[in-house]
């Protein structure tokens, strides 16, 4: 199990986070603008509403309800911490081995699709970028073997994408904000919504590709074709294992800059769906990353969390969800044998008692 964070960076981390999240909703605030909910299919969800240059008014989507939220727009206005600290905290976290930043690059663009409203907007962070929020959030070091950074994966429900009402203005103009000559991906039939945008770094003197993809869960299971989310303006691929990945994102910071607020999957389904997807794959290399990636989470959340692992569990067996729980249970047997052991045992405890 890999090694507790000080109590210290533990502490921080959670402020940064609680930070980030009330300078989310003074990012928003007008100096006329008032917050105001909506209910959609009984679900309620808070917008702030103001008037833009020509007089009409204008909603920007905050996010579903909640009472942190409702606690947050509350006092809103007594708020003003700055990017200054935020930048000294973040500092901290890394030196003191909290998590790794991401390469500066990737912080770019990461920073580029937040201030674009990608992750308001409830896009969710998903592959290895994702994974390396999980230390602070977990008050662990996770360790670097299995921290390789590659491209920048980003999904959304098709449902959640419809709901909040918002459009960004541009995924590819946020995009060139970081680095100018990203351009997307041109492929049949992709011409009309792209998925994907790349950089080849020609403008920053890299001449390295760093690609950004668009993801939504599969409907039903032969889905063919590009799906649309009207939220973000793109493309996306759709792709199965993805809904119970992304259900119930949680928030996280990138230690980047003043630290980015981002959404990402919850650790439990980070690690189950990693032990499904590396059933899935040919290449031998990303197959031993996922299977490290997701014995190192269930080393912890076995310990941690161990009703989420038994209960995300069970629910890879419900209807319409045809052999996921067998597929998840050939990438368990893959993994350390103690590790490996103690999910079962929580699985097995869990099923006994629900007879």
């Amino acid at each position: 199990m890999p090694a507790s964070l000080p109590h210290a960076l533990q502490t921080a981390y959670a402020d940064l986070l609680d930070k980030l999240l009330d300078a989310q909703i003074m990012s928003l605030e007008g100096e006329e603008g008032g917050f105001v909910s909506k209910t959609v299919k009984g679900r309620k969800y808070w917008y702030l509403q103001k008037r833009d240059d020509t007089g009409a008014l204008k909603q920007t989507y905050v996010g579903p309800e909640s009472e942190d939220l409702l606690a947050r727009i509350e006092r809103h206005q007594e708020i003003r911490e700055t990017q200054r600290v935020r930048r000294d905290v973040v500092r901290s976290l890394v030196r003191g081995g909290a998590m790794a930043g991401p390469p500066p690059r990737v912080g770019r663009v990461l920073q580029a699709l937040s201030d674009g409203g990608v992750f308001r907007l409830r896009g969710v962070l998903v592959g290895t970028v994702a994974y390396q929020t999980y230390g602070p959030m977990l008050g662990v070091r996770l360790g670097s073997a299995a921290m390789m950074t590659e491209d920048i994966d980003l999904a959304q429900f098709r449902s959640v994408s419809i709901a909040v009402e918002e459009q960004i203005p541009s995924v590819v103009d946020a995009l060139r904000s970081a680095e100018p000559d990203f351009e997307p991906v041109t492929k049949p039939l992709h011409d009309h919504a792209p998925i994907s945008f790349i950089s080849h770094g020609r403008e920053t003197k890299r001449h390295e590709a760093l690609k950004v993809e668009f993801l939504t869960p599969m409907r039903g299971p032969d889905e063919d074709g590009i799906a649309k989310l009207p939220a973000l303006g793109t493309g996306a691929q759709p792709l199965r294992f993805l809904d119970f990945l992304i259900y119930q994102e949680q928030k996280a910071v990138i230690l980047h800059d003043a630290g980015i607020l981002v959404n990402v999957p919850d650790p439990t389904r980070f690690a189950l769906h990693k032990l499904i997807i590396s059933q899935r794959r040919s290449n031998q290399v990303k197959v031993r990353k996922d299977l490290l990636q997701a014995e190192t989470l269930l080393s912890v959340l076995a310990e941690q969390r161990p009703n989420d692992v038994a209960d995300y569990w069970a629910e890879l067996a419900l209807p319409g969800r045809v052999k996921w729980q067998n597929i998840a249970m050939d990438g368990l047997k893959q993994i350390a044998p103690g590790v490996r052991d103690k999910v079962l045992g929580i699985i097995s405890a869990a099923e006994k008692h629900r007879g």
